[in-house]
């Protein structure tokens, strides 16, 4: 049933998966109690009930179900939902949900560790999660763990793997791996020299909304460097 409630909900028939998840869910499906918590969240289906949701999502990460530990982690994080920002709560669930092979997690283990946000700071175990997500095919993975690469930051500087890393980004679309591909085609690092390379991906990332990118297109255009 929980299959036939999924594929409702991927038809955005959320009528029928709204109900379909709420009789698995009050059953303690864990699964159902996750996907019923984020339609609350969002108001699919149903009003919006950040209280359900929470309920919900605490339920399911009392079974330790992926999902429902990533998304209340999410809630911790930035204080919203009926929670209070907790930083060290938020670290703890994304680790839970990371180790049970949620790649957003994984990424965002790596940035709290990066950052020392509600642990202590440590690059070289920032660069093992953003590598697991990278495996998984986590685009900002890819492009943080290029970002280590380039700058020596728990790992050995390595030229060859920043490229790769921050071109697997880029190809998947990410605005910053446009732009730090740009980068390093403009500066010819761990890639030949290709100043036009390095224009048209600027521009791509600047089109996808890339703040560094569309100053550095409109300072073009100002100085008559480039007409668009």
């Amino acid at each position: 049933m929980i299959t036939k409630a999924h594929e409702a909900y991927n038809k955005k028939d959320f009528t029928t998966a709204f109900k379909m998840y709420t009789d698995l869910a009050n059953e303690g499906n864990a699964d159902a109690q996750t996907s019923l918590a984020y339609m609350y969240q969002n108001a699919q289906g149903c009003e919006k009930n950040d209280a359900r949701a929470l309920e919900l999502y605490e339920k399911a990460a009392e079974a330790k179900q992926p999902y429902a530990l990533f998304n209340l982690a999410i809630l911790y994080m930035n204080g919203i939902g009926g929670v209070e920002h907790n930083q060290f709560k938020a670290h703890e669930l994304h680790m839970e949900a990371a180790t049970r092979e949620v790649p957003p997690a994984m990424y965002e283990v790596g940035l709290m560790l990066e950052r020392g946000l509600g642990c202590v700071q440590n690059f070289s175990e920032a660069a093992f999660w953003y590598e697991e997500g990278a495996k998984r095919g986590h685009l900002e993975s890819f492009n943080n763990l290029g970002v280590l690469y380039k700058d020596g930051h728990g790992i050995e500087a390595d030229r060859a793997r920043c490229f790769i890393c921050f071109k697997r980004a880029a190809d998947g679309g990410l605005p910053a791996g446009l732009y730090n591909l740009g980068q390093l085609y403009d500066q010819g690092y761990g890639c030949d020299l290709d100043h036009d390379k390095a224009l048209d991906l600027c521009r791509q990332a600047a089109y996808k909304g890339h703040e560094k990118a569309k100053l550095i297109i409109k300072s073009l255009q100002d100085e008559g460097k480039i007409v668009f």
